[in-house]
């Protein structure tokens, strides 16, 4: 599976103002594996920056001047997006600028050129109910460290993204797959589903005696029972 994961920088929080993207940073990940094969681009909006979006992102119209119009970049973008699935925090965001800039140049909307959208925002406020889940919030949730993010970034925050990202949904491949089981789905013929495997590995002699080592301790500790002896020792036979 191959997914990007995306964010963008802009002049401000509005495209139907006017407000114009700046900065792409793209970090490509196959079967959940960093390539390496990124995507960065600075643009020239051929506008000012307001004041609260400089302060966030440092860009300034100076900086961006001679770099390329989104026109000039587009065709690269589109290669490089083209069939992935797209992992974004606060997906709305970033795709309303994205299609606004196809509009203007006449194409179909960069929605229509990817194979689906995860919104790491919806997806961490899923899990993390109540709790704040800004990336800031989420490195520092799954310790991922962050201290050289000064100012926002596109690519810097596509690379935190993608650690994220990975971090949450760890989970859900992160046992072997080398079982397979049929289920029936309703209406549909039987479709196989990967399981985990599950080795058991017996204790050695010497683990036991080690344990009951331990266990025999702990009963002396607390002039008694400890709780797991309690629990595993039958009880007395009725007199």
């Amino acid at each position: 599976m191959r997914q990007i994961v995306l964010d963008t920088e802009t002049t401000g929080i509005n495209p139907k103002l006017g407000n114009r993207i700046i900065e792409i940073g793209c970090v490509e990940l196959v079967n959940r594996m960093l390539t390496g094969n990124n995507f960065h681009v600075y643009i020239n909006p051929e506008r000012d920056s307001e004041e609260g979006a400089l302060n966030v992102h440092g860009l300034t119209t100076e900086f961006l001047s001679d770099k390329p119009k989104f026109a000039q970049i587009v065709d690269d973008l589109r290669e490089y997006i083209q069939g992935a699935e797209v992992i974004i925090h606060n997906a709305p965001f970033d795709l309303g600028f994205l299609n606004h800039e196809f509009q203007l140049l006449g194409l179909p909307d960069f929605s229509t050129h990817i194979h689906g959208v995860i919104d790491t925002l919806v997806h961490a406020k899923e899990l993390h109910p109540g709790k704040r889940n800004s990336l800031d919030a989420l490195c520092d949730r799954y310790g991922i460290s962050n201290a050289h993010r000064k100012l926002h970034g596109a690519l810097l925050d596509s690379e935190l993204l993608a650690d994220v990202y990975l971090a949450m949904t760890r989970g859900q491949n992160s046992l072997g797959m080398d079982v397979e089981e049929e289920v029936a789905v309703a209406g549909e013929e039987l479709a196989v589903v990967p399981l985990a495997q599950v080795i058991f590995q017996p204790a050695s002699e010497e683990e036991l005696a080690a344990h009951q080592e331990t266990l025999a301790g702990l009963d002396k500790a607390v002039k008694g029972q400890c709780i797991w002896t309690a629990l595993t020792t039958p009880p007395a036979p009725a007199a």
